[in-house]
């Protein structure tokens, strides 16, 4: 994906913006507080990412163009945020826009790699495979 690409130049703004990690966690935080909430019957295995350990639910449907929507929740407040930032980073493209993203070198980007437990790191990395497994599809 190119580096000038909207969207990542938005979300690498906006964490620049922030001073110190703290204030970055929180930042996490609200954004995953803005996800819409999934209903009862979403929260289901099927929807489950296996690889957390916290709970994860993504639902990825195919748009009529082509192009994915993805909504998500989890029980813990940051990895909430990351899923809502997952949610910005790749909802709404097609499969090979998806596909030429590389959220790593983005989350370092933001300096979110090395700031991640190897436990959120595992299940970011699960979340990211659920995602291009479907958009690979």
């Amino acid at each position: 994906m190119s580096a000038t690409d909207p969207v990542i130049e938005d979300i690498v703004d906006e964490f620049d913006l922030l001073g110190d990690w703290e204030e970055r966690y929180r930042y996490l935080i609200d954004l995953g507080r803005q996800l819409p909430p999934l209903a009862d019957s979403e929260r289901i295995d099927a929807n489950k990412v296996q690889g957390c350990v916290s709970q994860v639910w993504l639902i990825l449907s195919r748009e009529a163009d082509g192009t994915l929507t993805i909504r998500g929740d989890s029980d813990a407040h940051i990895v909430k945020g990351l899923v809502a930032l997952l949610v910005r980073l790749y909802s709404g493209r097609g499969a090979d826009a998806i596909l030429a993203i590389d959220a790593r070198e983005v989350l370092s980007r933001i300096g979110l790699a090395e700031h991640l437990s190897p436990q959120r790191s595992n299940g970011l990395a699960s979340m990211l495979l659920r995602i291009r497994e479907v958009a690979a599809g």
